[in-house]
């Protein structure tokens, strides 16, 4: 088991030589898709709840946060990481002008959103997003694809959007409705906030209906259920994501992988944590309380022990977000 360095330093990438050259939109700019490397999917640096009527930049001041988050980037450096996937959504404490700079300070490729998130009760929905159309969303996000994100210049490299537990609710199914129409019109990933198993099969219907493959999907916080649901999500061809690791959920993290295994849905999976964040209404952000590296320090030593190999956590950590955000219309 490698120690402080990548342990993927020695494992060979896998050659996608039949596929075209692909970029995804990084917070400093384009980035072949093939030059993501180890990377973690869903990660947070910022997160402000104070809701979407109240949110503003001014809230936190860059520089502090950056003093209190840098030490993090450069550990996840220090252990291989090359690219992580920062899943603050618009009105919750997206900033891309603090992910620029932090990954410009840290060597590490982030990547920031655009979409809405739907999820508390449409908490952190702008008061537009309650009246305007799919199409007049579908647009607002296309723009930020387009153009970049407010003044900052920052393209997102994805969508994220979110839904409430249960069956989707109209408004819900409109921002489902947004997101497919514009990856139609940019190629762009569909993150979706969603956890349970029932409001994941009405997304994915909703994007067949718009003609949209359920490979642009990812159910986020897939975690918690169960082989069945995993086996139809991966026959739709949609990705499974098990994004809720902590220290104190290792085991059953290691179960779920190696269920996964044994049921050929690696090819899939996608991993990660949810970690961090800088909280604004905390004094000095408040404690980091999730840790970035358990993935590194107890779960591949645990999964290793039980015959995990270094082309399974190539798959996962490397090839499987690679073909995430392969943009099909780059």
């Amino acid at each position: 088991m490698p120690t402080r360095r990548s342990f993927l330093r020695t494992a060979s990438v896998l050659p996608f030589l039949s596929r075209p050259k692909s970029t995804v939109n990084t917070v400093t700019g384009p980035l072949e898709a093939s030059k993501m490397g180890l990377t973690l999917i869903h990660e947070h640096i910022l997160v402000d709840f104070v809701g979407a009527d109240k949110i503003s930049s001014d809230r936190w001041d860059r520089a502090k946060v950056i003093v209190k988050m840098l030490p993090y980037l450069h550990n996840l450096k220090r252990l291989g990481v090359a690219t992580l996937v920062e899943c603050t959504p618009s009105y919750l404490g997206k900033d891309p002008l603090l992910l620029r700079e932090l990954s410009e300070k840290s060597g590490i490729q982030i990547l920031t959103n655009t979409g809405y998130y739907g999820a508390s009760d449409n908490k952190f929905l702008p008061a537009h997003a309650l009246t305007e159309t799919a199409d007049q969303l579908a647009d607002r996000w296309v723009r930020e694809y387009e153009t970049g994100i407010g003044e900052t210049g920052v393209k997102p490299g994805f969508m994220k959007i979110s839904v409430n537990p249960g069956p989707l609710s109209d408004l819900h199914r409109k921002l489902v409705t947004a997101a497919a129409r514009t990856h139609r019109r940019t190629g762009l990933v569909i993150y979706s906030h969603t956890g349970p198993h029932v409001p994941a099969f009405e997304q994915i219907e909703v994007l067949k209906q718009e003609g949209v493959s359920p490979a642009a999907f990812v159910w986020v916080h897939a975690q918690g259920n169960n082989m069945v649901h995993y086996a139809r999500a991966v026959r739709e061809g949609a990705w499974i994501s098990l994004d809720g690791l902590d220290s104190s959920n290792v085991d059953n993290y290691a179960q779920t992988l190696l269920l996964m295994k044994e049921n050929k849905f690696l090819h899939r999976t996608l991993l990660s944590h949810d970690a961090g964040w800088y909280d604004p209404a905390q004094p000095d952000g408040g404690s980091v309380g999730r840790d970035y590296t358990v993935l590194f320090t107890k779960l591949i030593p645990a999964l290793n022990q039980q015959g995990f190999t270094k082309k399974d956590w190539q798959q996962i950590l490397v090839e499987n977000p690679k073909l995430v955000f392969y943009n099909r219309r780059a």
